[in-house]
């Protein structure tokens, strides 16, 4: 089966700096990211925009992976 999926950039909703290139496999809004898909971060890893310093993200496990939530209204995908 051939897994179908798109390269997505995640911003930060207030500066709009970028944060994440990220593999989305599923259609849908984004609502969290594993780390393994994670193609390239652009933050310090301190789940905080580089820029402007706001949290839009926290750690969770999602059926026993690590991943990140997305906190709601903080980023914008394109």
């Amino acid at each position: 089966m051939i897994s179908m999926g798109r390269v997505i950039k995640i911003y930060c909703q207030n500066c709009g700096t970028l944060l994440f290139k990220y593999w989305k496999e599923k259609p849908g809004h984004l609502v969290k990211c594993y780390r393994e898909r994670i193609l390239k971060d652009h933050t310090q890893g301190d789940l905080k925009c580089p820029q402007c310093g706001l949290p839009f993200i926290r750690e969770t496990n999602v059926y026993g992976q690590p991943a990140y939530k997305i906190i709601q209204g903080k980023v914008r995908v394109k």
